[in-house]
C-alpha cells in the first residue's frame, strides 16, 4: 500500500509560494483587457477612448491590492486563481462597454465596474478575515438558514422577465440566490464531510446503490427539496439545475459511490420533463429550444435564440473583431444571459475557445486544491465551490448555443449583474483560502482528528 497526498508537500518540505508568477500574470491579464477596451474604441470611434488610462489604472489598483492581500495573507496559493478571474473580469468589462456604446441612454459599464470594485474589495476582506476554511464548518446550519431566507424573500417582491429572483429597492437591485450557492456549499460540505461513513456504508443496498438509511440522509435531502421548491416558485429553474447538480456532484465525492451520478441523471431527466411539461414559462423556452427558426418560418423574425446563433455562425474562426459584430439585435439580455454571443461573433471560434479554456483552468485548479487538502470538510467545499463555477458555465454557454433549453443565468464575471460578479469574486477568494491551506507545509507531526492525509490505494500494492 502507497500512501500519497494530491499536490500536497510532505512534512518539512516548502514549496514555493509563487506570487511573483502571480503578479506577472495579473500584468499580463491587465494589459489584455486594456488591449481589448481600445481595440473597441479603434473599431466603433476610429480613436482611443479618451478614458482608457483611468480603466486601465483601476482595473490595475484592484489586481495589485488583491495580489497584496493573497501575498501576506495567502502566500502558498495557488498563482493562477486571481489572474484568472481579473482576466475573465476585465474581459466581461470590455464586451459590456461594446455594447453600451449601441444603447447610449443604457449605460451598464460604469455600474458594473463599481460591483467589480465591490466584489474585489470582498475577496481582500475573505482571505485577510478567514485565517482558517475550517472555521466555516461551525456555521452549517446558521448558512443553510440564511440561505434559505434569501432565497424566499424574493417571492414578496414582483416579478421581473418571469421570474422572481430579484430585490428592488429604489433603484438598487440584487438577487440573494446567487449569495445562497454559498452558503449552501458550505453546508453540504460540512454535512456531507461529518456523515460521509454512514452516507457510504449504512442502509440497504438497493441495486448496485447503497442507500443510506432515513436518519442520515433524510436532512439534507429536505434542505436541498426545499431549496429547489422555492426556487421552482420563482421560476428561477437555473438555479435550481445548478443547487441540484452541486447536490448530485458532492454527494458523490463524499460517498465515491458512482450510482448516484446515474440517480441523478434520472431524476433530472423527470424533473425536467414534468416541469417544461406544466409550467407555461419553461415550456415555451423547451419549444424555442426544439425549434429556434420557428418565429422566422411565422414570419415574425428571429427570437432570441435564433439571433445567438446567428452571432455565433458570423463571428466563425477568427470572429469579425471587437466591436464589429452586431449581437446587439439580440435584444434587452445581450449584456446578460446572451454577453457569450458577442464574444463568439466579435472573437470568434478561437476566442471562445480561450474563454472556456480558462474557465476549466480555474475549475480544474479549485479540484486540485480541494483533492489535495487533508480534511474532508475542506474537499468538499472546494470541490463544491468550483462545481459551482463549472455548473454555470455548462447551464448558460449549453442555453445560448442551443445545447440545452435557455434558463437565464448569468455567466461567471463576463456577464452584467453586480450579485454574479460579487458572488464569483467571493468564490475565488474562498479558493485561494483553500489553496493556501493546501500547499503549506505542514509539521512533522499531525495531530490526529483534525488533519488527515488522504490516502490512495495503487496498483493493490
Amino acid at each position: 500500500m502507497t500512501a500519497t497526498t494530491t499536490d500536497a508537500p510532505p512534512p518539512g518540505v516548502r514549496l514555493p509560494k509563487r506570487r511573483g508568477v502571480e503578479l506577472s500574470l495579473l500584468v499580463c491579464a491587465v494589459l489584455i483587457s486594456v488591449y481589448g477596451y481600445v481595440a473597441v474604441g479603434l473599431a466603433k470611434n476610429s480613436a482611443v477612448p479618451p478614458d482608457v488610462a483611468g480603466y486601465g489604472a483601476g482595473l490595475g489598483v484592484l489586481a495589485l491590492l488583491a495580489h497584496l492581500g493573497v501575498r501576506f495573507r495567502a502566500p502558498y496559493a495557488d498563482p493562477l486563481l486571481l489572474p484568472i478571474a481579473v482576466l475573465l473580469n476585465g474581459l466581461g468589462l470590455v464586451l459590456i462597454y461594446r455594447l453600451d456604446l449601441e444603447t447610449p441612454k443604457d449605460q451598464a459599464a460604469p455600474t458594473q465596474l463599481i460591483w467589480s470594485t465591490l466584489g474585489v474589495a470582498l475577496f481582500i476582506g475573505v482571505v485577510i478575515l478567514l485565517r482558517d476554511h475550517r472555521i466555516l464548518q461551525r456555521y452549517a446550519y446558521i448558512s443553510v438558514a440564511a440561505a434559505l431566507v434569501l432565497m424566499m424573500v424574493p417571492i414578496f417582491f414582483p416579478a421581473v422577465n418571469g421570474a422572481k429572483i430579484w430585490i428592488r429597492i429604489g433603484g438598487l437591485s440584487f438577487q440573494p440566490g446567487e449569495f445562497a450557492k454559498i452558503l449552501l456549499a458550505v453546508f453540504f460540505a460540512a454535512y456531507l464531510a461529518a456523515n460521509r461513513n454512514a452516507l457510504a456504508y449504512t442502509g440497504r443496498k438497493f441495486w448496485k446503490l447503497q442507500l443510506p438509511t432515513g436518519r442520515v440522509l433524510g436532512p439534507i435531502v429536505a434542505i436541498w427539496l426545499l431549496s429547489v421548491g422555492v426556487l421552482v416558485l420563482e421560476r428561477d429553474l437555473g438555479t435550481s439545475l445548478l443547487f441540484f447538480g452541486l447536490f448530485v456532484i458532492m454527494l458523490y465525492v463524499a460517498t465515491g459511490r458512482t450510482g448516484w451520478i446515474a440517480v441523478g441523471l434520472l431524476l433530472a431527466a423527470v424533473g425536467a420533463f414534468v416541469v417544461g411539461s406544466l409550467e407555461p414559462h419553461v415550456n415555451s423556452r423547451v419549444e424555442d429550444w426544439l425549434n429556434p427558426f420557428a418565429s422566422i418560418d411565422a414570419g415574425e423574425g428571429p427570437g432570441q435564440l435564433a439571433q445567438s446563433l446567428f452571432a455565433f455562425a458570423a463571428g466563425g474562426t477568427l470572429g469579425s473583431g471587437l466591436g464589429l459584430g452586431h449581437s446587439i439585435l439580440i435584444g434587452f439580455a445581450a449584456k446578460s444571459d446572451f454577453i457569450l454571443a458577442t464574444a463568439g461573433e466579435e472573437l470568434g471560434l478561437s476566442g471562445l475557445t480561450a474563454i472556456f479554456l480558462l474557465y476549466a483552468l480555474l475549475v480544474a485548479r479549485g479540484y486540485r486544491a480541494g483533492l489535495a487538502l487533508r480534511d474532508p470538510f475542506g474537499r468538499l467545499l472546494a470541490i463544491g465551490l468550483a462545481s459551482i463555477l463549472a455548473l454555470q458555465v455548462f447551464v448558460i454557454a449549453g442555453g445560448v448555443m442551443g445545447l440545452i433549453p435557455l434558463t437565464g443565468m448569468a455567466m461567471p464575471f463576463l456577464a452584467q449583474g453586480g450579485s454574479s460578479v460579487v458572488t464569483n469574486w467571493i468564490i475565488v477568494a474562498l479558493l485561494i483560502r483553500v489553496s493556501d491551506s493546501a500547499r503549506s507545509p505542514r509539521p512533522e507531526h499531525v495531530e490526529t482528528g483534525v488533519i488527515a492525509p488522504v490516502v490512495t490505494v495503487e496498483d493493490g500494492k
